[in-house]
């Protein structure tokens, strides 16, 4: 008798099968084929709907991260945008402002750039803080060569992407002393070789004046296609004032212009003020100090009757040029005695009157102090 074969595994072969091609087709139809820009999250971003189209054609380009309401310019440029915007296709650009959260989509016609690729979708802000995003493209049947080597440089290509200064003055700064910054940049590497321990240089200017150029090299790697965050300390010299500049070169290329205000150091001023404020009163105080320990003393307390309270002679009252003080006191005396006089010779006349009664008294006129006004007797 003939046994029966399971059929739990002939079913379980075309169930797995179907499963495989479902699978297959999800993830086909839920990943759009899009291409993220070089640029990090962080930072503006741009996508392509495509990766590849020929000249004629329209790719959708889109972006995120951007300023609000900031006018950009999109263009195709070839040989990774290495000569700046001559080497895109400027007559064929398309501008596009951003929404209120920063995002944007719009079509942009595919044109053969004048230089070969390395092709590059490049967007860029039109004013306000520059920013930029580079995503890689394909144009159809337009010629590829591989990217030329910079002077000076490997195969990397270096790009400021942001860049600010960070740190404040102290109160050693206030006083004149240098002040000091961290000049902190994002850099993308749009070569095609990594950038090893890139050297960069380091320049500040004042006024008219050209800058002056310092090199620092950084240490780490920025791989091709990537970024990296750049920070090189800035210092100026002693009691530097005014509007400054700080750039960041690498290679022959200016890569970041970043201004710089620095306060006036008002603690130098105010130093000085008190310096020739103190000084002078302290020299004054000093002559002053020799000249009461050197002064004949001797003299001075004779003529003030032994009495020397430490005083210099012509600071005290008593010593008034011409005299006037002594003088005011010997009337003052004189007057004192005579009333003491008057008021004696007055107490002895009853007396002289009682003795001479049976002399005959003659009367005589009042004098001048005791003559009768003509309101009365004072």
């Amino acid at each position: 008798m003939p046994t029966d074969v399971p059929a739990a595994p002939r079913v379980r072969r075309p169930l797995a099968a179907l499963l495989a091609v479902l699978t297959l087709v999800v993830l086909a139809l839920g990943t759009p084929p899009q291409v993220r820009a070089a640029a990090a999250a962080d930072g503006p971003t741009a996508t392509v709907s495509k990766e590849e189209a020929g000249a004629g054609g329209t790719v959708t380009v889109s972006g995120r991260g951007w300023r609000p309401r900031a006018l950009l310019m999109m263009l195709i440029c070839g040989q990774n945008m290495i000569g700046g915007t001559n080497s895109c296709a400027n007559s064929d650009g398309r501008a596009v402002t951003t929404d209120a959260k920063g995002v944007f989509h719009k079509k942009l016609p595919v044109a053969e750039p004048p230089k070969p690729c390395p092709c590059v979708i490049h967007v860029a802000t039109v004013t306000g803080e520059a920013a930029y995003a580079d995503v890689p493209f394909r144009v159809a049947g337009h010629p590829v060569v591989p990217l030329p080597k910079q002077e000076g440089t490997g195969g990397e290509r270096l790009r400021a992407l942001s860049a600010r200064l960070d740190g404040s003055s102290g109160l050693l700064t206030w006083f004149g002393a240098p002040p000091q910054r961290r000049l902190v940049v994002t850099v993308a590497n749009l070569g095609s070789t990594p950038a090893r321990d890139p050297v960069f240089q380091v320049g500040t200017s004042h006024g008219v004046f050209a800058p002056s150029w310092e090199e620092q090299q950084w240490r780490g790697t920025i791989a091709a296609g990537k970024k990296a965050q750049v920070k090189l300390p800035v210092e100026l010299s002693a009691g530097a004032h005014g509007d400054y500049q700080v750039s960041l070169k690498y290679g022959r290329k200016v890569l970041v212009e970043q201004p710089w205000t620095v306060g006036r150091p008002w603690g130098v001023t105010l130093f000085w003020i008190l310096l020739c404020v103190v000084v002078p009163a302290a020299v004054f105080r000093i002559g002053m100090a020799v000249v009461d320990k050197v002064r004949p003393r001797t003299a001075v307390v004779a003529a003030r009757g032994g009495d020397d309270d430490g005083a210099l002679p012509w600071f005290t009252p008593d010593t008034l040029p011409g005299g006037a003080l002594p003088h005011t006191r010997s009337t003052q005396n004189t007057q004192n005695t005579q009333n003491t006089q008057n008021t004696q010779s007055t107490q002895s006349t009853p007396s002289a009157h009682s003795a001479h009664g049976t002399q005959t008294q003659h009367l005589s006129a009042p004098s001048q102090e005791n003559r009768p006004t003509p309101k009365g007797s004072t």
